[in-house]
């Protein structure tokens, strides 16, 4: 299912939307770095190109986190 989530990115408040396995990895991605959800997200928006939008890089973001801890085993 998918759901709108709100953050505040560098003090602007910003909504976007994830199925619940995404929100779900991007809460144990930050757990596992020891960072706050909220920074992981900035970190994601930062680093994003221009023409993407925040749904789809949290997304890439959550798929190239997998790829890596499973090369890593």
């Amino acid at each position: 299912m998918i759901r709108k989530h709100s953050a505040t990115l560098h003090g602007h408040r910003t909504s976007f939307t994830l199925e619940g396995p995404f929100w779900q990895e991007l809460k144990q991605i930050a757990e596992h770095r020891d960072i706050p959800l909220a920074r992981l997200i900035a970190e994601i928006d930062d680093a994003r190109e221009a023409d993407t939008n925040l749904s789809s890089a949290l997304r890439v973001h959550v798929l190239m986190w997998v790829k890596q801890q499973l090369a890593e085993r």
